[in-house]
């Protein structure tokens, strides 16, 4: 009786076994389309395992947890976000829990973005708070050995394609995005400074407050020669010997992406602007009057006479030199045409109405651009009603290096058809 007894508890076993074994290795889909499934932290199994079968990715518990109980301690179940897009067998689903095989969403950050716009972006993308972010901006230990002036780590946040978790902290998208940069440095632009560029930033804390240092008055140049704690100087010796920080750089920079999607410009905007600065004479780049609008908490629209008149630093209408810093986060070609503008004798130029710019060497032959400039813009304008608003943006999901140039695009040409 009692061997018969063993033999069925036997059996019943390795029915149960074998049913297990085979369920771990089934393919399994309970569910149509894509879905994700969010692990909180301190999830315990059954709640995991419930949650897989109550979304279709499993059919039974049991296999599942008998799996994570015989793997125990080694092994445990990872928070995050997991996407489920086909048949998985229970075994491949437990294995990518362990492993922590979390979704990764795509970020795109267009050319020319500046931490407003980035902002909006990672809230949109990622759920991050805009307010946080900012302030994690306004810390600029990070980048005291590159830029001890920056007032704050605009221009260092490199325009890219990146992935993150969702529940990424602001201060790691912030510290990610200037390992970009620092590795565009020493990657694309490393015969383009004398000097090696730091590897070991001081690290971003959390609500940790750092004194930001006011630049120094005096030449829009960078100033004094560098010494073992200043930041990587770059040679210019093709522009009489003057050597320019990266402050200098990565402002002009920023401002030759505002001011021009065509790559083919770049340089010939960047030669512009150094050549006005050489004389002494205004930028007046409309992209800083923006900038000094949004630094003031204000709507922007098309630019006003009261823009103009708006007394900030940021304001080259105001305030002969560079404005303090960057303006927005400029991609490579931008860099490369601030460090090796075209030279040349134009110091104006207005659009074309082809998304391109005419250059002029003096105020007359500007003037006369512009006077075809704004006829052609009647024209244009009467033949196809509904120009795009400069206050108009393309949604952030879909941002791309394209919509960022036609945004662009019709900001520069509006604001020039008024402030030529």
């Amino acid at each position: 009786m009692k061997g018969r007894l063993l033999l069925l508890v036997l059996g019943a076993a390795a029915v149960g076994l074998s049913w297990l074994a085979f369920d771990l290795v089934s393919p399994y889909r309970g569910y149509t389309g894509n879905i994700f499934i969010v692990v909180e932290p301190g999830s315990r199994a059954s709640q995991v395992a419930q949650l897989l079968v109550a979304r279709g990715v499993l059919r039974y518990r049991l296999p599942f947890l008998v799996r994570y109980w015989a793997g125990r301690p080694r092994h445990a179940l990872r928070a995050g976000e997991y996407l489920f897009d086909r048949p998985l067998r229970p075994i491949d689903v437990y294995r990518r829990l362990v492993q922590g095989d979390i979704y990764l969403h795509t970020v795109v950050i267009p050319e020319g973005s500046d931490r407003y716009d980035i902002a909006r972006i990672l809230n949109l993308r990622l759920g991050i708070d805009p307010e946080q972010f900012l302030r994690t901006t306004q810390q600029t230990m990070t980048i005291h050995d590159l830029d001890p002036n920056a007032p704050s780590l605009e221009g260092y946040l490199f325009p890219d394609t990146y992935r993150f978790a969702r529940g990424v902290s602001a201060a790691t998208v912030v510290l990610t995005m200037l390992t970009r940069f620092r590795h565009i440095l020493a990657t694309r632009l490393a015969n383009q400074r004398p000097f090696p560029i730091p590897h070991s930033p001081p690290q971003l804390g959390r609500g940790t407050s750092f004194p930001t240092a006011a630049r120094p008055p005096g030449s829009w140049r960078g100033t004094g020669s560098p010494t073992p704690d200043s930041p990587p100087q770059l040679g210019r010796g093709a522009r009489g010997g003057v050597n320019w920080g990266w402050h200098d750089i990565i402002t002009l920079a920023s401002l030759v992406e505002k001011e021009t999607p065509e790559i083919s410009e770049r340089p010939l905007i960047a030669g512009v602007f150094e050549r006005r600065l050489e004389r002494g004479m205004p930028l007046q780049s409309d992209p800083t009057v923006i900038y000094a609008a949004q630094l003031d908490h204000r709507l922007v629209g098309p630019i006003t006479q009261s823009d103009l008149e708006f007394d900030s630093p940021y304001n080259t209408y105001r305030h002969s030199g560079l404005p303090p810093g960057p303006i927005a986060n400029p991609g490579l070609v931008s860099i490369r045409a601030a460090l090796h503008p075209a030279a040349g004798d134009a110091l104006y130029f207005v659009a074309n109405n082809q998304g391109g710019h005419v250059f002029a060497r003096s105020l007359a032959e500007h003037q006369r651009n512009v006077s075809r400039y704004r006829r052609e813009l009647a024209a244009s304008r009467r033949n196809e009603p509904g120009t795009l608003s400069r206050s108009s943006r393309p949604p952030a999901e879909e941002a791309s290096q394209k919509a960022a140039h036609s945004q662009k695009r019709a900001r520069k040409t509006q604001q020039e058809a008024n402030h030529p």
